[in-house]
């Protein structure tokens, strides 16, 4: 075993251990024949006795057998510390050492008695008095040895635990299958995979393989490595599987993120009749948690029930945690209510849970509960306090949290600094922020990662780029969330190209983007303009085999609505569906925007229909389709359709139906329902909601009464109704009403060269061309141009684009030989081209 190594021990206390040379245990002197069957008979007797759970009649006997002078041998002491130890009757058990001490020096330092005594004491978790007995050992052997690596191993010393197993073996003892699975336990927690392989070829070559607790112990070795493979192999291999062997494998895969195959090695097990505990149910259930599988947790808890699992505060917690996690808040408090006792990890699942669903004054609620029932906070606790304070954005409440953990001295805990940076950075105090990461001395990756989110989410993508290559100067590696941090603060602030080139960096340096990476660059990219560059990426994350997020292909799909790129909107639309995809409120009502927006109003409509549980984004997306194609019948039958299915309409609603009616100049429709907003419907016009009807009434010849409902609205108009207002003076020749409306946009909008062209246009209507000539000639002096007309159309996989005026596109003698026709053909029928 030369190969298996580990890093020197750290605690003296436990360490260097003193090899001891084996020594003859001293003789006893003969006894009479009589005396030697009556010592037999007593140690059968006693020996029986702390069997069947009689230890106080065993040290009665023993007491008796002293008051005879009759003399002790070392099986009695060994039999009677092994009742001691079953009993774990700790103080008999010293007192049993004491009595040995008395007898003699003969007895005490007897190699049998000597390795009872490390055992028992091992065993009872009593360290200090074990590892002194086993340095005081001269004859160690692979029972005083298999007890002092279970000991370190249970108290999780477990690189103490692997220097005992090398020197075990240095000292001529080969481990055996009791000594192997405390060495794999601890290969397992400190993640040794080399030293773990080392133990398993040990293993293979010593053919321990077919012990069924070594075997169980390598399945776990391998799991707690992330090595799920070489432990489902293990298994596999094994000639048999008992409820441990089971219960590592399921354990295994849900450490490892593998819940479905977690849930149907259960399924399996079940099958095979193997017997479920504690532990296989606990592992299920939090297989079930992380899937969202409200049937199988409930099946899991009915097995607990049916089984007779006694529900303590472990396992307790696992059902709360499952309950809590898909949502069953209430289910969650019946169970915490039935538990008998209640630690403060039951109490914090009840919080978090709370939290987590977005039912703050419950876990308010729950939090002063625990004071009251004298339970402290610790730092899971103040955890999800100051997380709650950050999402509802509560700085008074945060500031009691961080006082509390100021003076609780839990402050310098890296989970409690890093949520106290987080609640401050959403609060937007982040000077405070700062402040809390520079007092705290300690700082690891997730601390530095919470000020580069905080950096991120206010948009401070300097400060965020400066901490970001300070934690490297400091020796701390970024990693993809670090990146995340910098590419989202790039993208709030415009900042595209930087984005890319930390996009690029990241994966030059190996540090794979993950699903997080990749939502943010499609809808940073959307948001900025560059709704091309989101498609592409999007494909690129596809092909590398990352699967999308409802917030990725919603992204996805407002990048295909802004260019109104039909055919990637229908190629996304076929991989929801290949891929089985739930079909959410979000996803459908991107698509019923995505198909009406580029002019399919019927796939839209079809989208709608097959939504069950329809809410009102997915009905404002309908009515808004419709009103972008003329159809206001449409719209306004399923407006009043929601009354009938129960959904009130909000703000956005108001909107789409309101232009509904300004498409198709229905007036009397648009003034009612302006009308019935507040007093029916309990929602407050907006701007934007008068704007609309001021369109519609000055669209409709009647610019008399939007004058009047723009003097008599709760608002100054802003550039966009006065804007409507005066292409409506072009086609009426209110040339007054357009010259003052004008020098209002001039006032709002002094450099928006629309302002300028609009009022030229109403002059020349008017017939006024020297005037109209002389609003053009004050724009070129201020060297303002119009921004020339753009659109575009899909033709397979090439996107056309067209400029007004521009000659650049490949086809454009054709399209404009084709024009000429066309406004030949209009002549000849009687239209006149209108030019703008």
């Amino acid at each position: 075993m030369a190969s298996l190594s580990v890093a020197a021990a750290r605690n003296p206390n436990l360490m260097p251990f003193k090899f001891a040379k084996p020594r003859i245990s001293p003789r006893c002197t003969a006894l009479p024949e009589t005396a030697s069957v009556a010592r037999q008979s007593y140690l059968r007797q006693i020996s029986s006795m702390c069997k069947n759970g009689q230890l106080r009649e065993a040290v009665g006997l023993l007491t008796a057998m002293e008051s005879e002078n009759f003399r002790i041998g070392p099986g009695i002491y060994g039999e009677l510390l092994q009742g001691c130890l079953l009993e774990r009757a700790f103080s008999t058990g010293q007192q049993v050492h004491a009595r040995i001490l008395k007898s003699g020096e003969s007895f005490a330092r007897n190699e049998f008695v000597e390795t009872k005594l490390v055992i028992f004491y091992a065993k009872c978790n009593a360290p200090e008095t074990a590892i002194q007995l086993f340095r005081r050992l001269e004859a160690q052997n692979v029972f005083s040895w298999a007890a002092i690596i279970g000991l370190l191993s249970r108290m999780d010393s477990n690189e103490e635990a692997l220097l005992g197993f090398c020197h075990m073996q240095k000292n001529g003892f080969l481990p055996d299958n009791f000594v192997i699975p405390n060495a794999l336990k601890a290969c397992g927690a400190l993640q040794l995979i080399g030293f773990g392989k080392g133990v398993h070829g040990y293993v293979l070559k010593m053919g321990f393989g077919g012990c069924v607790f070594v075997g169980s112990s390598l399945v776990d070795m391998y799991g707690k490595c992330n090595l799920v493979e070489d432990a489902r192999k293990v298994f596999e291999d094994m000639p048999e599987r008992n409820t441990i062997a089971w219960n590592s494998m399921i354990v295994g895969y849900v450490q490892n993120g593998l819940d479905e195959e977690a849930v149907q090695m259960f399924y399996d097990m079940r099958a095979e009749g193997v017997e479920q505990t504690r532990v296989t149910l606990s592992a299920f259930l939090s297989a079930s948690a992380n899937l969202d599988a409200l049937e199988e947790g409930r099946q899991g808890h009915a097995l607990a029930i049916l089984h007779g699992l006694e529900l303590d505060n472990i396992f307790g917690s696992s059902i709360i945690n499952f309950y809590a996690k898909v949502g069953l808040l209430e289910d969650a408090e019946l169970v915490f209510r039935s538990l008998f006792e209640k630690d403060v990890v039951t109490w914090n699942l009840l919080v978090c849970g709370h939290v987590q669903n977005g039912e703050f004054e419950k876990a308010l609620n729950v939090c002063q509960l625990m004071r009251s029932e004298n339970i402290r906070f610790d730092s899971v606790t103040l955890t999800s306090i100051l997380s709650m304070c950050g999402d509802t954005i509560n700085l008074k409440l945060g500031k009691e949290g961080h006082c509390y953990c100021i003076r609780n001295n839990l402050e310098s805990d890296l989970a409690v600094a890093s949520s106290t940076i987080s609640m401050y950075a959403k609060c937007k105090r982040i000077n405070s922020a700062i402040q809390v990461f520079k007092f705290t001395t300690k700082r690891d990756l997730v601390l530095w990662n919470s000020l580069l989110a905080g950096y991120a989410d206010l948009g401070l993508s300097g400060e965020a780029l400066k901490l970001f290559y300070q934690m490297q100067l400091d020796g701390v590696p970024p990693n993809v969330i670090s990146y995340n941090s910098v590419i989202l603060a790039f993208l709030r602030n415009g900042l595209v190209n930087e984005a890319m080139d930390m996009f690029s960096q990241m994966q030059s340096l190996d540090v794979l983007p993950n699903l997080v990476t990749w939502t943010t660059l499609i809808s940073g990219l959307t948001q900025n303009g560059f709704s091309s560059d989101a498609v592409l990426i999007f494909h690129q994350m596809l092909e590398a085999g990352i699967k999308p997020s409802i917030v990725t292909i919603v992204s996805a799909l407002s990048a295909c609505t802004d260019l109104a790129l039909l055919q990637y909107g229908r190629t996304i639309h076929g991989y929801i569906t290949r891929q089985d995809l739930f079909l959410s409120v979000p996803v459908a009502t991107s698509l019923v925007d995505m198909y009406a927006k580029c002019g399919c109003i019927n796939e839209a409509k079809n989208v709608f229909d097959i939504v069950a549980n329809k809410e009102l984004p997915i009905y404002n997306a309908m009515i808004s389709g419709y009103a972008s194609h003329g159809l206001a019948a449409e719209a306004l039958s399923l407006f009043k359709h929601l009354g009938s299915v129960g959904i009130e309409p909000d703000n956005i609603t108001f909107t789409c139906i309101l232009s509904a009616c300004n498409h198709a100049g229905l007036v009397n429709e648009g003034l009612d329902l302006l009308n019935d907003m507040m007093p029916k419907y309990s929602v407050k016009p907006s701007m934007e909601h008068y704007g609309c009807v001021v369109s519609l009434l000055s669209k409709s010849g009647n610019l008399d009464k939007a004058c009047e409902l723009l003097q008599t609205m709760p608002y100054e108009p802003d550039a966009h109704i006065l804007a409507s207002l005066l292409a409506s003076c072009k086609e009426k020749h209110e040339t007054e009403l357009g010259e003052y409306l004008s020098e209002q946009l001039l006032q709002l909008e002094p450099d928006n060269s629309g302002n300028y062209v609009a009022l030229s246009n109403v002059y020349a209507a008017a017939g006024k061309w020297n005037v109209a000539t002389e609003v053009r000639n004050l724009m070129k002096e201020k060297g303002m141009r119009k921004k020339p007309g753009c659109s575009w159309i899909q033709i397979g996989q090439e996107l056309n684009v067209f400029v007004s005026g521009g000659e650049s596109h490949p086809k454009s003698n054709e399209i404009y030989a084709t024009l000429a026709l066309l406004g030949m053909e209009m002549h000849f029928m009687g239209y006149a081209s209108m030019i703008y």
